[in-house]
C-alpha cells in the first residue's frame, strides 16, 4: 500500500520536493536553485527546461534520502508562484517563461491601471493590472513579442508546468488562475469579455481547462518517471497558487483567519466566505467556490536578505541566514537606528519605488543595517496588511510562514509591529506541505481538505506581540511610511530629467 504524499512547490528560484507520511511528518527534502536570466533592465526570466529538469532531480533525490520508491506515493500535489507567464507552442515546447519578480510591464501596467480600462476590469476579476500579472505580462507580449505570441498555445502558471511535464495534460487549477486577473470572480470562470477589456480577445484558446485543486489532473507518464523515480499512473491532483498551499500548510482556512507569506514575495491574506470587493484589494479563489482570500502582496520581502547575504558576503546557506539573526538578535531597539525599504524589486503601489538605507551613520555597521532590513520587510507588510484592515478584513491572529519564519527574531518583529498574536507550523515547508495535503484528498487518502489539514498541521511556536517599544515601533513606523510616500516621485523626476538630457 502506498504510504507517502508528495508535494513540489516551485517558486521564483527554488523547486522543491517534499515527502510526507499521512501525519504530515517530514520525511525528506530536496531543493534545487535555478538560475534567472535578465535579458535586459526589468526583465527576469526562467529556462522551462530547467525547472523541469531540476524539479525531476529533486523528486530522485527526495525519494533517494527516504529510502522510498515511487510505488510507495499515493499521489503527488504541486504549488508554484502566481503570476508570471509560461507560454508553450502546440507541440509542448517552451517560447518564455517570465517570474513574478519581472517588471518589464510596469508602465504597460501603469497606462492600464490610470486608464479606463484599470476601472472596467475590477469588477470582472476583482483585480487591477500590475507589472507582473499575467493578463499584462500576455498583452506586453502581444505588443511587444508579437512572433511569440503567434506561436503560443498554452498560458500557464509555473505550478502548470510541473504538471505539464509530470502528466502530459494541459490544466490549470481555479486558485492560481484566479490570482492572474484571467478569470471572472466570483463565478470562477473564463469570461471572453473580460478578455475583450485586456484587448485578449485573440487569446482564448491559450487558457488551459480548469481543475479544482484537489482533483487528479492527470497521472505520472512515462517519461515523467523516468526523469523523477516517480511511478508510473501514479496521481497528480491539479495543485495550488502558492500561497493558497502555504495558507492551507500553516493551518489557516476558516473566514476570519490571516496568513503572512514572508518569502521572496510578502504574502497578506485573509480568508472570507466572500470577496471583499474594493478595487484596492486583490483576490483569489482557493480549493472550494465559498472560500476567498482577500490579498495585499508585493515583492517586498525576505527576498531583500538574499540580496543582502549574496551581495555583502555574509557567507552561504543556511549558516548565512543564522550568522544574520545573530547579528539582529544583538541589536537593541532605538531612535538612532537607520530605516530600510524593502523596494529592491518594485513595490506594490509605486512602480517607481525603489529600496535604500536613510539614515544611515558611521558608526552603524551590518547588524544594524541588518536590523533595519529585518524591520523594514514588517513594516511592508504592515502597510499591506493596514490596507487590509481599511477595507474591512478583521482578524486578531495571524499564522507565519515563507523563509523569515525560520527566524525567531524576525517572528517576534511580526508579532510586535503587526499587533497580533503569530503562530508558525511545525513544518516549515508549508507551501509543499499544501500540495501534499491535496494530493492526499485526490488521492483518496481524505475525505475532504478539512480532514488533512486536521490530520496533517500542527503548531510549533507562538509570539505574543509586546507592548514595550510600541511608541517608537509606531513612530519609525510613520518615518518609514512618510519616505516611501515622497521617494519615489523623486526618483521619478530624476529619471525624466536624465531621459530628456
Amino acid at each position: 500500500m502506498s504510504r507517502y504524499l508528495l508535494g513540489i512547490d516551485a517558486g521564483n528560484t527554488v523547486v522543491k520536493a517534499v515527502l510526507f507520511d499521512l501525519d504530515g511528518n517530514m520525511l525528506a527534502r530536496a531543493a534545487l536553485e535555478g538560475q534567472s536570466r535578465k535579458p535586459h533592465p526589468g526583465h527576469v526570466e526562467r529556462d522551462i527546461a530547467e525547472l523541469w529538469r531540476n524539479a525531476g532531480a529533486a523528486i530522485r533525490e527526495c525519494l533517494d534520502k527516504a529510502g522510498a520508491n515511487g510505488a510507495d506515493i499515493a499521489a503527488v500535489g504541486t504549488a508554484g508562484h502566481g503570476n508570471g507567464l509560461y507560454l508553450l507552442d502546440e507541440n509542448g515546447q517552451p517560447l518564455v517563461g517570465i517570474q513574478s519578480i519581472d517588471n518589464r510591464a510596469a508602465a504597460l501596467a501603469g497606462t492600464l491601471r490610470n486608464s479606463d480600462l484599470g476601472d472596467a476590469v475590477y469588477p470582472l476579476c476583482l483585480q487591477r493590472p500590475w507589472p507582473a500579472q499575467t493578463a499584462t505580462l500576455l498583452l506586453w507580449i502581444k505588443q511587444n513579442r508579437p512572433e511569440i505570441y503567434r506561436r503560443a498555445a498554452t498560458a500557464m502558471l509555473g505550478k502548470d508546468v510541473l504538471t505539464f511535464m509530470l502528466t502530459g495534460q494541459r490544466v490549470s487549477d481555479f486558485s492560481d488562475m484566479s490570482g492572474s486577473g484571467l478569470l471572472r470572480l466570483p463565478e470562477r470562470r473564463y469570461d471572453d469579455g473580460l478578455l475583450d477589456v485586456y484587448g485578449l480577445g485573440d487569446a482564448r484558446h491559450m487558457l488551459p481547462p480548469l481543475v479544482e485543486s484537489d482533483a487528479v489532473a492527470g497521472t505520472v507518464s512515462p517519461a515523467a518517471a523516468q526523469a523523477s523515480g516517480l511511478a508510473v499512473g501514479t496521481p497528480v491532483a491539479a495543485g495550488f497558487f502558492d500561497v493558497i498551499a502555504s495558507m492551507i500548510g500553516s493551518g489557516a482556512h476558516d473566514p476570519g483567519e490571516a496568513a503572512i507569506v514572508a518569502g521572496t514575495w510578502g504574502i497578506n491574506q485573509v480568508v472570507r466566505d466572500a470577496p471583499l470587493v474594493d478595487d484596492r484589494i486583490f483576490h483569489a479563489s482557493t480549493w472550494r467556490p465559498d472560500r476567498y482570500v482577500a490579498i495585499e502582496s508585493s515583492a517586498t520581502s525576505a527576498v531583500n536578505l538574499e540580496w543582502f547575504v549574496h551581495e555583502f558576503g555574509a557567507g552561504h546557506g543556511t549558516a548565512a541566514f543564522e550568522a544574520c539573526n545573530e547579528l539582529v538578535a544583538s541589536v537593541e531597539l532605538n531612535p538612532d537606528l537607520p530605516l530600510f525599504h524593502p523596494f529592491l524589486y518594485g513595490s506594490a503601489t509605486h512602480a517607481d519605488a525603489r529600496g535604500g538605507f536613510f539614515g544611515l551613520a558611521g558608526w552603524h555597521g551590518k547588524a544594524e543595517m541588518l536590523y533595519a532590513l529585518y524591520e523594514g520587510v514588517v513594516f511592508e507588510h504592515r502597510r499591506h496588511i493596514e490596507r487590509l484592515r481599511s477595507a474591512g478584513a478583521v482578524f486578531d491572529k495571524a499564522s507565519l510562514s515563507g523563509g523569515g519564519s525560520r527566524s525567531a527574531v524576525w517572528c517576534q518583529m511580526f508579532a510586535d509591529i503587526i499587533g497580533v498574536p503569530v503562530t508558525v507550523a511545525e513544518c516549515q515547508e508549508t507551501g509543499a506541505l499544501g500540495a501534499a495535503i491535496a494530493a492526499g484528498v485526490a488521492g483518496g487518502i481524505f475525505p475532504s481538505f478539512e480532514t488533512g489539514i486536521a490530520r496533517m498541521v500542527r503548531t510549533r511556536s507562538h509570539y505574543q506581540p509586546r507592548a514595550s517599544n510600541k511608541s517608537l515601533t509606531d513612530a519609525r513606523y510613520r518615518l518609514y511610511c512618510e519616505l516611501a510616500g515622497e521617494m519615489p516621485e523623486k526618483w521619478r523626476r530624476y529619471r525624466q530629467e536624465i531621459d530628456a538630457a
